[in-house]
């Protein structure tokens, strides 16, 4: 079994355990996403240097909430 982790606030939270949970623009379940090459927003030419808008970012919807986090902050774990 993968699942899914992600710190949220200062928490890590399994993103498996919400089953209303999507990531990304195409908004699948956090294991359909890890399946479908994990896909990150990550422009290649930047439009705006020293904007936090262009910075790399996973969108998470999690127990109704959405969150635009940095990828650095998910992990998988497989049991």
């Amino acid at each position: 079994m993968t699942e899914i982790y992600a710190n949220l606030i200062g928490t890590w939270c399994c993103l498996n355990e919400d089953e209303n949970c999507y990531i990304g623009e195409h908004k699948v379940s956090p294991s359909q996403w890890w399946e479908e090459s994990a896909a990150i927003y990550s422009p290649k030419t930047r439009s705006e240097y020293d904007s936090f808008y262009q910075l790399d970012y996973v969108h998470i919807h999690y127990k109704s909430v959405d969150y635009r986090i940095n990828p650095i902050f998910i992990q998988v774990v497989t049991k």
